[in-house]
């Protein structure tokens, strides 16, 4: 006999998942459809001139990987790197690593532009990379580095890359719905993020935006791409292909009604008005957290990710431990480098309000010797 599914609810204040409001749960109990269904296709249709919306863009090539924003990352790299393409990649962090090895295993030259984990890079310092590595086709760049909370300055970047004859590919996970992210004006030529974040919807699909200069990059291609199952020459068929549809897998088709109900909230409340609430509520907590002794590691701290470092002696699995078992909250424990060191507290989407910020400030406070 299998035990009745009933998970405690908990607060999500970590690095992701975020809280998952009813309306979202609602929509994945709709009826499942054919994938190929006309009905369904303009559920999918709807959902992806919602997610040019939200990421600020005019690209046609906008869809939702089927899989978690990891998936997003190996579909931009895959189809967009061909083995022996010299790259260069930013790593302050988890992730930015990540995307390198990504790179790696896709065959390319990486070089490797690195700052300390918190520090974000300056354009001065991405210039001078480009002009070492002339022959480099591809810059990738994390906008939200999760693993320390450091927020990177986008602005400029893809008219240097460019100006350069590279493209411009962006990790914005942890920023899509709660950061601006302005793919069109600022020249971004790739960029994925997740739907557990900021856009509070579950796990499991990955949004990505591919910019003409991309799918000119990817029909020029002279090898295969590694991967079938992310290969975009044949999704595209699938989400841009009109009146026919070419068959490519089935998608995951609940997830996309929660997909498309997540992106209508962003797009109800307002981006300025969503990016200003995320602000607010960070400001408020990092004002709260400081009081209590806690410094921030980033230099330029995103909204939707506060890393702060924990003094000495501080046991800090030990009172992860007391905010999920005695007040049901959920925050990160530090990540590489900062593991053991720091912790990592989640303001993104529906889970940013003036209620959790207030419960886990006062939460902390008992905790903390």
């Amino acid at each position: 006999m299998v035990s009745q599914l009933n998970p405690r609810e908990r607060i999500l204040m970590g690095p992701g998942p975020s809280t998952v409001p009813h309306r979202i749960r609602q929509a994945l109990s709709a009826p499942t459809l054919g994938h190929l269904d006309p009905q369904y296709i303009g559920y999918m249709d709807e959902t992806c001139q919602l997610m040019r919306n939200v990421f600020q863009t005019s690209n046609p090539l906008t869809f939702p990987v089927s899989g978690t924003g990891m998936a997003g990352m190996e579909a931009v790299v895959v189809n967009l790197v061909e083995p022996g393409d010299e790259v260069i990649v930013c790593v302050n962090g988890v992730f930015g690593a990540r995307m390198k090895d990504n790179m790696l295993r896709a065959g390319a030259n990486v070089h490797t532009l690195e700052v300390p984990w918190g520090k974000s890079f300056s354009k001065e310092q991405i210039a001078e990379c480009i002009e070492q590595h002339p022959a480099s086709k591809l810059l990738g760049i994390v906008q939200a580095e999760t693993s320390t909370g450091a927020l990177q300055d986008l602005t400029g970047l893809g008219q240097i890359c460019h100006d350069a004859g590279m493209l411009l590919a962006v990790d914005a996970v942890t920023s899509l719905g709660g950061h601006d992210l302005q793919v069109d004006a600022w020249g971004i030529d790739a960029v994925y993020s997740g739907t557990q974040k900021c856009l509070s919807c579950p796990p499991g699909l990955s949004p990505v935006s591919f910019s003409p200069r991309a799918i000119e990059k990817m029909d020029a291609r002279k090898t295969k791409v590694q991967s079938w199952y992310l290969d975009v020459s044949m999704l595209k068929n699938y989400y841009t292909g009109g009146g026919g549809r070419a068959y490519h897998h089935t998608a995951p088709i609940n997830m996309i009604y929660a997909l498309r109900e997540a992106l209508a909230i962003v797009l109800e409340e307002g981006l300025e008005a969503r990016f200003a609430r995320h602000r607010e509520l960070h400001l408020k907590l990092r004002a709260g957290l400081e009081a209590l002794g806690l410094c921030y590691v980033p230099d330029n701290s995103l909204a939707t990710l506060n890393c702060v470092a924990l003094p000495a002696g501080v046991d800090e699995a030990a009172i992860r431990g007391r905010l999920l078992n005695e007040f049901d909250i959920e925050i990160g424990a530090g990540l590489g480098e900062f593991a053991g060191k720091a912790w990592r507290i989640g303001l993104m989407g529906h889970t940013a309000t003036h209620r959790n910020v207030t419960l886990l400030l006062a939460a902390l406070k008992e905790c903390l010797p």
